[in-house]
């Protein structure tokens, strides 16, 4: 065979590559899809916990939290929409824990398949999942009496950050999970990682009301930035830096934990 006919067959073997690995993408998050179908308490008790923040802070806290000028329930909103995909983003821990227990992540390896639609075929079902219980928890806002004080391109916007937000979070714990290898180890060890993340931020409080030396780091980091890109978004106040520098966490978030995360699912398989 000469080199011309090389140059000549390689390239289709190639243009095929990228759809075997969207198909098989899309086959692992439909498997994942079809696990909250047929085990719907892993959706109900994925919803019943923001639900249950909402009703806490709205009508138990909300009364001793004064935000100037804003009413307390749309300031507290976009923070809920965050603290939930954050939460939401643990599945991806447990779940990839138990594949790991099980064996099944074994299993894929021996299929032909391509290795990179495990990982993000997982995740892809996780963000199905957190589309569902952000748009809930968008409804049950406006049943507490939330206002979006701009419009359904705004508030869509602020949905779509929180979302991929959410998004780049199942990376992290995805990487939890695939280093512990047991469902509940991961479970445990994703509170610490949470925990610091969700309540020392702007979710539920002003940082101005946080002590001076917390008040930096509560500030900087990626949930209270993403927060306040989804406030500013949904009360009509500038949003663009809020915007921006969410964005650049997400960046931030993919570069480092996708690549870890692809060379523990290597050595876990």
């Amino acid at each position: 065979m000469s080199t011309g006919q090389i140059a000549t067959t390689a390239p289709p073997a190639r243009r095929r590559l990228m759809p075997i690995v969207v198909s098989d993408t899309l086959a692992i998050a439909w498997r994942g899809v079809i696990t909250y179908r047929r085990v719907p308490q892993l959706l109900v008790f994925s919803t019943i916990q923001p639900v249950v923040f909402v009703v806490l802070f709205r009508y138990v806290f909300g009364g001793a939290i004064h935000v100037p000028g804003v009413d307390y329930v749309d300031y507290l909103m976009p923070g809920i929409f965050v603290q939930t995909a954050v939460f939401g983003a643990i599945a991806t821990a447990i779940g990839l824990a138990t594949d790991v227990q099980s064996g099944l992540l074994e299993r894929f390896r021996s299929l032909p398949m391509a290795r990179s639609a495990v990982l993000t075929g997982r995740t892809i079902a996780d963000l199905f999942r957190n589309v569902f219980v952000v748009i809930l928890m968008a409804g049950v806002g406006f049943l507490v009496g939330w206002t979006v004080h701009t419009n359904a391109a705004k508030l869509v916007a602020a949905l779509l950050l929180v979302l991929l937000f959410g998004y780049s979070m199942s990376w992290v714990f995805a990487t939890v999970g695939l280093v512990l290898g047991n469902p509940e180890s991961a479970q445990a060890a994703a509170f610490p990682v949470m925990a610091p993340l969700v309540f020392a931020s702007s979710a539920f409080v002003p940082v101005e009301t946080m002590p001076g030396w917390l008040q930096p780091f509560a500030e900087h980091q990626p949930v209270s930035v993403t927060a306040s890109a989804a406030r500013a978004l949904t009360l009509g106040t500038p949003a663009t830096s809020y915007v921006l520098q969410s964005l650049a966490w997400v960046a931030g978030i993919l570069l480092v934990f996708v690549p870890i995360a692809v060379r523990r699912y290597r050595r876990a398989v």
